[in-house]
């Protein structure tokens, strides 16, 4: 009972078994409690063992929804989206594909193995704000170096749990995602948050641009050995490839680097005439965040490679593909997001268990004769991957590394050294 009441005593007497058995116990519980009326020391306040709602988030749709803090403070806004993965937060949080949105975590509990440097995707959180259900107490990982909440205060991202995630899930199911705002700020009103959503819009923004590297770079690193899971039969034969940076992660350079590739990273700035003098064995169009009809530059790019080198897009780099070869893109309802999504490969007739992460889809209706679709989304029909054997191009609309997921889509890597090393041999 709480402490700052009148003290009023009572004793409660009771036992388990009759008098008679031998195994007769009494017990005795003694209640104190005081007046509510009575104030608890100069302040009239008693402190509360438990944090108190001291966040808000705010959607376009009017809805208003009370929360706690953790990570940083402030306000910010962003497009709400969901994520099924059931671990991997940390890969998440460091996904440039986030840039621009809130990510919901379906899973309840998030925080419990903390963070370590090792399962990092990129040198920076790009996701505008992290929502959760339930915040771990603790953190029981070995490999654990800080807290989920540190980390997100030091690199000045905003997070709240205690909030409803279930009910704003099913929300962004039948209405679509929506913009938001997340807010610490008791001088904002909640008209002033609500206009604050409908004013925003991610919809014909470059945010390739924020998330890509400044200058080339090359990349040595591969899977390490204690984390290899897929070396049998690996070709040992080197392949020269450039990857355009539209907010690569670290895990597609690595499995590209452990099946034979010598990686040299370009900005999405990079011309396709620079990418031509190097001579590339092939070229990878990488995933990205945010919308493909606000990166024009990037499909030119796209379009005066295609043809002339093997190609491979991934995510952003397939909706990349799919408009320089004069198709259409799509904002899908709520989009992909989450490590257990079932594909179908038409070539094979396998089902893949994948991790994706995109809101925009590749209209098959409007691509031209010769390109073949060579994947589809099982939950919604919508198409998952390209393949044109004479213009020497291949993409996913998911994430093969699957950072985090599972390895079901891992030798499409080796499907591209396949597509390089043919066109090695006719050249």
């Amino acid at each position: 009972m709480d402490c700052a009441l009148r003290t009023q005593n009572a004793t409660i007497t009771g036992a388990f078994f009759p008098k008679k058995s031998a195994n007769f116990r009494v017990f005795t519980v003694k209640c104190s409690s005081k007046n509510h009326s009575e104030p608890s020391g100069a302040a009239g306040l008693v402190e509360r063992p438990w944090k108190v709602a001291d966040a808000r988030l705010v959607l376009e749709d009017g809805s208003i929804w009370k929360a706690k803090s953790f990570g940083a403070r402030g306000t910010q806004v962003g497009e709400v989206v969901f994520n099924t993965s059931l671990t991997g937060y940390q890969e998440i949080l460091t996904d440039p594909s986030y840039a621009g949105q809130f990510v919901l975590m379906t899973n309840p509990h998030i925080g419990n193995t903390g963070i370590n440097f090792d399962d990092e995707e990129s040198v920076q959180c790009f996701l505008a704000g992290l929502v959760i259900r339930s915040l771990s107490i603790s953190t029981s990982n070995w490999r654990c170096k800080e807290t989920l909440g540190d980390y997100l205060a030091e690199r000045n991202i905003m997070g709240i749990y205690d909030v409803d995630t279930r009910a704003i899930t099913r929300r962004l199911r039948e209405d679509g995602s929506l913009i938001g705002v997340l807010s610490t700020e008791n001088s904002k009103s909640d008209e002033e948050l609500l206009k604050m959503s409908r004013t925003w819009d991610i919809v014909g923004v470059d945010l390739i641009s924020g998330v890509s590297c400044k200058s080339p770079y090359e990349w040595v690193d591969r899977t390490a050995s204690n984390w290899e899971f897929n070396d049998n039969g690996r070709n040992k034969e080197t392949f020269n490839v450039v990857a355009y940076d539209f907010g690569i992660k670290h895990n597609i350079l690595r499995r590209l680097a452990s099946y034979g590739c010598k990686i040299t990273v370009v900005p999405s700035t990079w011309p396709a005439s620079e990418t031509l003098k190097m001579k590339p064995d092939g070229v990878l169009f990488s995933n990205g965040p945010g919308d493909p009809s606000a990166v024009p530059y990037a499909v030119e790019a796209v379009k005066e490679l295609i043809g002339k080198i093997p190609v491979f897009g991934i995510c952003m780099g397939h909706q990349l593909l799919g408009q320089a070869l004069g198709g259409k893109t799509f904002k899908m309802k709520f989009g992909h997001h989450g490590g257990n999504h079932p594909v179908r490969n038409l070539r094979n007739g396998c089902v893949e268990i994948s991790a994706q992460n995109h809101n925009y889809a590749v209209d098959p209706e409007s691509l031209p004769e010769g390109v073949e679709v060579t994947h589809v989304n099982l939950n919604d029909g919508s198409c998952a991957g390209l393949a044109s054997s004479k213009m020497k191009l291949m993409s996913l609309q998911y994430h093969p590394e699957a950072s985090p997921g599972p390895h079901d889509s891992d030798p499409v890597f080796g499907e591209f050294i396949q597509l390089m090393k043919q066109h090695k041999v006719k050249a």
